[in-house]
């Protein structure tokens, strides 16, 4: 919601402050090790408003060169905590 629309960033930040925030950041973890594979594609299925398209958003934020250098929209979550994903 936050990742994807014009929402400025500070709110994004309060909210990920919030008691009830879920860190998904480590999906990314997770698909790394296909990305080299020629097999290069997802189905990422789930119920109704369970944020499939935050979690694309998320990925689109953390792979694409528009927002290269960006390394504050992931700074807290737990993939920013390992070097080798900076």
């Amino acid at each position: 919601m936050f990742l994807n629309s014009i929402a400025p960033y500070d709110k994004y930040k309060m909210v990920s402050k919030d008691y009830y925030f879920i860190d998904k950041s480590m999906m990314l973890e997770e698909l790394f090790p296909s990305l080299c594979r020629e097999q290069r594609f997802f189905c990422i299925t789930r119920p109704r408003r369970f944020g499939k398209t935050l979690n694309m958003s998320m990925l689109e934020q953390f792979f694409s060169l528009k927002y290269a250098g960006r390394g504050d929209l992931f700074e807290g979550l737990s993939v920013w905590e390992d070097e080798k994903y900076r």
